[in-house]
């Protein structure tokens, strides 16, 4: 996992009154947020939802066990995770980017300071004590959608949007493809104080809405073909081989996928759709390997479904030339 320094903070969120702030600017962006302004956990309540989370990370844990954050008065809706899909495929190397959104309320916050962040993570487990977490290199860009202002209170209306980025070589275990995953909107208001450090933990405001829809992620699967010799003869036997396989976020490479039901399939020259001709199960080492007769050109191919915890891959077919 990527390494976030953190302090530990236990104490629950409190109340606080809050002072009348001015109208904010028409566009607030959080795009410039310190490389260390995360969420993390507390054991209480926040104004969004539970178990808060804020976004400081004290090199000394003395100050921020003596004081708590206060529970900011941000509310959250329409969270949508990877515009509404229910999986997202990581493979080795290629960083995901994830896209969020949600709308958000604050009541007598100054949404436009330069220290006030809002965005969203996804996390397995609980949001207090999260198995796995991953979240954005920057925090959400939000667009000021409406603002009412009286002798009491100030409220602004925001709709927010960002992105989840995910390494798959620092952030992700085997164990996280297709095990249930939520997402959690979160805010923090720092009021001056230094993320990395703050003289004052009670001055930070945070609030979150925990437990939100999030697509599971899935091991990028590949799958090859080969059919051969090419030319062949009409008649005579065509092997067709191949291999699937899968990302590995232990070991870093494509392994293959034992064990697995995979479709031959086959589309005559001058088709469009592809005929399963016959189900084959890939060995221990994910390859595959069966015959058929040739008797007329066209494209070979094996076609796998998919899984769990694993995305449904096709080959590219393989053109054979029978003569």
């Amino acid at each position: 996992m990527r390494i976030r320094t953190t302090a530990a903070v236990t104490a629950a969120c409190g109340a606080a009154a809050l002072t009348l702030v001015a109208v904010p600017a028409a566009t607030a962006t959080a795009a410039d947020a310190p490389a260390s302004v995360r969420p993390w956990q507390l054991t209480g309540t926040s104004a969004g939802g539970t178990g808060g989370r804020t976004a400081f990370t004290a090199t000394t844990a003395t100050t921020a066990t003596a004081k708590q954050p206060y529970a900011l008065a941000v509310n959250f809706s329409k969270v949508k995770v990877a515009g509404g899909k229910t999986t997202v495929s990581v493979g080795m190397d290629a960083i995901v980017h994830v896209s969020y959104s949600f709308n958000l309320t604050a009541t007598n916050v100054d949404v436009s300071a330069p220290d006030f962040y809002v965005g969203l993570d996804l996390y397995r487990g609980s949001a207090s004590k999260p198995t796995s977490d991953l979240y954005g290199d920057q925090a959400a860009t939000c667009d000021v959608t409406s603002s009412e202002s009286s002798y009491e209170k100030v409220v602004t209306g925001m709709s927010c949007k960002g992105k989840v980025d995910i390494y798959p070589r620092s952030d992700l275990r085997n164990a996280d493809a297709g095990a249930k995953w939520h997402a959690v909107a979160w805010a923090v208001a720092y009021n001056g104080q230094k993320p990395q450090n703050p003289a004052d933990v009670s001055k930070i405001g945070t609030a979150e809405l925990a437990g939100q829809t999030s697509p599971t992620v899935r091991r990028l699967s590949r799958l090859t073909v080969n059919a051969a010799p090419e030319p062949v003869r009409k008649g005579k036997t065509l092997t067709v081989t191949g291999a699937l396989t899968r990302a590995n976020w232990e070991t870093h490479k494509y392994a293959g996928y034992t064990g697995q039901k995979v479709k031959l399939q086959f589309r005559k020259k001058g088709t469009s759709t592809y005929k399963t001709l016959k189900t084959i199960t890939t060995d221990s080492h994910g390859n595959l390997r069966t015959t058929c007769k040739a008797t007329t050109d066209g494209y070979w191919r094996y076609s796998f479904a998919g899984t769990a915890t694993t995305p449904a891959v096709s080959a590219t077919g393989d053109y054979v030339d029978v003569k």
